[in-house]
């Protein structure tokens, strides 16, 4: 697997740039456009946590799983609500190239195939790759049709620190529902998901907001770090435009198109 470059774009090196960066009005559009890369690698790093929670939770115990391989794993309660705590040392250690430190703390109410068991992903002094992580995620069954399994992923009190000392706060919530890989319960990789609707909003130290909404499904193949398909409405002060995450390839490149027309090629 490709690693995630966790690292949040700065305003002279952003293709988003639309004016110089000497120019004394360039704070705000600096926030808002910071504020694009930090939220692109929130959720990445999101995502990422969720593959980790529902692998770990996941595993007969046999192997490591994905995502926690050189973590130490304790389980609490032989009954549920089960709780697992994956700890990643304060020294950190590196699995697919990502240096993780600190702890994940999983809290598994029920099967996650169950209709309403929620896993909540709870980050203790957690980072990647230099990056600081908190908050809390949940992630809910709320299945109605046993053949399409469908979650809502939520964020309360999500912060994120970049490597710069910038602190970006942020919530939101995401439906996911399951496209692929229901006939292989035991089996992750071959899952594929969709989130169909929800909203996240990232706020800068500044207190600049920006707004990212879902405009056409987003696909997510457990199997990749990265989503790989659709479209996210984003707004907030200059910034008025979709991104768009390409034509379901495995990867990290995405498009930012203004509400002019202008497009930029961008990476994460």
């Amino acid at each position: 697997m490709k690693k995630i470059a966790l690292v949040v774009t700065t305003i002279c090196a952003t293709a988003l740039t639309y004016i110089s960066c000497s120019s004394d009005n360039e704070i705000a559009n600096q926030t808002d456009t910071t504020a694009v890369g930090a939220s692109i690698t929130i959720d990445a790093a999101n995502e990422m946590d969720v593959n980790t929670g529902l692998s770990v939770t996941n595993s007969s115990g046999t192997s490591k799983p994905a995502g926690a391989v050189c973590a130490t794993i304790t389980v609490s309660g032989s009954s549920y609500p089960k709780v697992y705590t994956v700890d990643y040392g304060t020294a950190g250690c590196v699995d697919n190239q990502l240096t993780r430190k600190g702890k994940l703390k999983l809290t598994l109410s029920g099967p996650v195939t169950t209709t309403g068991s929620k896993l909540t992903i709870e980050r203790i002094d957690y980072s990647i790759n230099g990056i600081k992580l908190e908050g809390t995620i949940e992630y809910t069954n709320t299945t109605t049709v046993a053949t399409v399994p469908q979650y809502t992923r939520k964020v309360t009190n999500g912060k994120f620190t970049d490597l710069l000392g910038r602190v970006y706060t942020n919530s939101g919530s995401y439906t996911v529902k399951q496209t692929a890989g229901v006939d292989t319960p035991l089996v992750l990789e071959d899952n594929i998901y969709e989130m169909t609707e929800g909203t996240h909003t990232v706020t800068t130290d500044k207190g600049a907001t920006l707004t990212l909404t879902v405009q056409k499904a987003l696909v997510k193949k457990y199997s990749c770090q990265y989503i790989s398909k659709g479209e996210l409405k984003i707004e907030g002060g200059f910034l008025k435009g979709v991104i768009d995450y390409g034509n379901n390839d495995c990867d990290s490149k995405y498009t930012y198109t203004h509400e002019t027309g202008v497009s930029y090629n961008l990476q994460m």
